[in-house]
């Protein structure tokens, strides 16, 4: 299974409960299963990761690292049909261009797994089955598309982190 991360997944642990100075097995982990092809973030998660640090941040350091950039960020592009085809299936088929703005970067996201089965998204956000067109969030976009999905906490125990964690 390829783990697909959403930014809000690298942002939220730095800032909350896995930061990167008070918790560094947890950035050696993530680097480590990114190296080994277990966890990638798609380019557009990367560059909305960029997009929301300041200059002087340890996530942004972190990420645009020598060593964590490339083994972190998924070497493929993104299908522009696929990418429509979320939008259009898993939000509305008449979204507004401001509604279409409003989504960000999450079809993309979720466009990266679409139809492969071996492909998981991993978000912070969680289910809000009664929120419509732009306002969908990624769980539940996911569920529609038949997309597998999961949050952090199922990540880390999925593929063994624990604070204990050296790599082999």
């Amino acid at each position: 299974m390829l783990y697909l991360l959403d930014a809000n997944i690298l942002i939220t642990a730095a800032n909350t409960y896995y930061g990167i100075n008070r918790v560094p097995e947890f950035w050696s982990w993530l680097h480590h299963q990114a190296a080994s092809g277990h966890v990638k973030l798609p380019i557009e998660m990367y560059e909305e990761v960029l997009a929301g640090r300041k200059e002087d941040d340890d996530l942004l350091d972190w990420v645009k690292d020598d060593k964590n950039r490339p083994a972190l960020v998924l070497e493929e592009m993104s299908n522009p049909e696929l990418v429509r085809r979320v939008v259009v299936e898993g939000y509305a088929n008449d979204l507004a261009d401001d509604e279409v703005e409003k989504i960000g970067s999450d079809p993309f996201l979720i466009a990266y797994a679409f139809g492969n089965p071996e492909r998981c998204i991993v978000t912070t956000e969680v289910s809000k089955p009664k929120k419509q067109r732009h306002n969908r969030h990624v769980p539940d976009v996911c569920q529609s598309l038949k997309v597998p999905c999961c949050g952090p906490w199922e990540l880390n125990e999925k593929l063994g982190f624990t604070t204990g964690w050296k790599p082999e």
